[in-house]
């Protein structure tokens, strides 16, 4: 099938000269006279390339390019902004904007033709193949959302540590931090500045660009993991209200890589019911204590009641006292009326070791029980088991617990072995 060339163009002229030399290169022509139209034929054709002007009455170039951008489904369209100005600072705007390539007319057809061809050739060989929403779908990313029922249960470290176990394991990760204001993924591992997620949040929703979030990314050094990193600074947590600049951050994060790994702190917030919605797979962090998991019981049905089933979730136990004084595993899936999926063991030492390593405890003691965990929830998620029934793989972790760290429970350890 011919590829789809848009032409955007207030001038009727320039339409049929450019749509004729392009139609005998056996291209197939969709035109437009209008910011506005074009938009919405992009919408409509989901064409190959654009090529657009940048002076039209009602909307110039630069405005249809980021809202192009700002589109998940045309977000990586090849674009070409072909113009009558030819000063510097207006090509500087165009690329800013977030253009592919920039030509000035009037240009001779062989170049118009050239400078065509490679750029779809360029974009048929990208790893991203940009042709058509389809093939944006099938790239997309696996997102992982991870909160807690409450506060102090460790989410960020086990976003961590799971994020960093798929690096290890091959697979293209990046780790996104949504905590406005209350980011502590960059002091973790080091990082002296964590600005990118308020970089990105503080636009406005139509400037979040793929190009402005990508260019938001920073990497960790020992790991290879991609992060997006949120601030300390609690003047940030004002942006805890930009919900659609955070959407749209995840469907552009989510272009980039194989698994996206969200913290997203604590609770339901505004910010949260906007992002798990978005996520493949949703882990809740509680622990065995009658208060969290009364907490974690009302967030479940609250989220049951916005629309937003309970069985999307996954829920993972903390165990960090001895087994005689906490609420059996089996109490705490009654009182939610929800499988636990997965029960791991803290270990303060090595989190206290990794912190002032700046290392993630995956690498800093990867022979450890906390290693071996993180690394069997990340082969979990490769392998797509999906909550409700609880995946086999997490099923062997959650035995195997009992097999590798037995100091952590009492005489009754043989029985919970026995149920496994």
């Amino acid at each position: 099938m011919a590829e789809k060339i848009l032409i955007i163009d207030d001038d009727l002229d320039t339409l049929k000269l450019v749509g004729l030399i392009l139609q005998r290169q056996g291209y197939q022509i969709v035109a437009a006279n209008s910011g506005s139209q074009g938009l919405a034929k992009a919408a409509a054709e989901r064409p190959n390339l654009i090529l657009l002007d940048v002076m039209m009455p009602d909307m110039e170039g630069y405005e249809v390019t980021r809202r192009l951008r700002a589109d998940p489904e045309l977000a990586r369209t090849p674009i070409i902004m072909f113009t009558a100005k030819t000063m510097v600072d207006d090509k500087v705007a165009g690329f800013e904007a977030g253009v592919d390539d920039y030509m000035t007319k009037p240009t001779h057809p062989a170049e118009l033709v050239s400078r065509v061809k490679a750029l779809l050739a360029r974009s048929a060989g990208s790893s991203h193949p940009l042709s058509s929403a389809s093939a944006v779908a099938v790239d997309r990313a696996k997102v992982i959302g991870v909160f807690g029922a409450k506060g102090g249960l460790g989410v960020t470290t086990l976003a961590l540590n799971v994020a960093v176990a798929l690096a290890q394991l091959g697979q293209e990760t990046i780790a996104c931090e949504v905590r406005p204001g209350q980011g502590s993924l960059g002091l973790l591992l080091g990082f002296s500045h964590s600005t990118s997620l308020g970089n990105i949040l503080s636009k406005d929703s139509k400037e979040v660009t793929p190009r402005l979030v990508e260019g938001q990314l920073v990497t960790h050094n020992t790991s290879g993991l991609r992060l997006i990193l949120a601030s300390s600074e609690p003047k940030e947590m004002k942006l805890n209200t930009a919900l659609a600049q955070a959407e749209q951050m995840i469907q552009h994060l989510a272009t980039l890589a194989k698994f996206l790994v969200v913290d997203l702190g604590v609770g339901l917030t505004d910010l949260n019911r906007k992002i798990l919605p978005l996520c493949d797979r949703n882990i809740m962090i509680i622990e065995p204590m009658r208060v969290t998991v009364t907490m974690a019981k009302a967030i479940l049905e609250d989220l049951d009641k916005s629309g937003l089933s309970p069985n999307r979730f996954e829920i993972v136990m903390l165990n960090r006292v001895r087994s005689s004084l906490q609420m059996p595993w089996q109490q705490a899936e009654s009182m939610l009326g929800h499988q636990i999926a997965s029960i791991v063991t803290p270990a303060p030492e090595l989190a206290y070791q990794a912190a002032e390593a700046a290392a993630p405890m995956v690498q800093m003691q990867p022979d450890s029980l906390t290693a071996d965990q993180a690394r069997k929830m990340a082969e979990t998620i490769i392998a797509g088991g999906r909550s409700g029934q609880m995946p086999t793989r997490w099923k062997l972790l959650r035995c195997n617990l009992f097999v590798l760290a037995p100091n952590y429970f009492t005489n009754g350890s043989n029985r919970w072995r026995a149920r496994c």
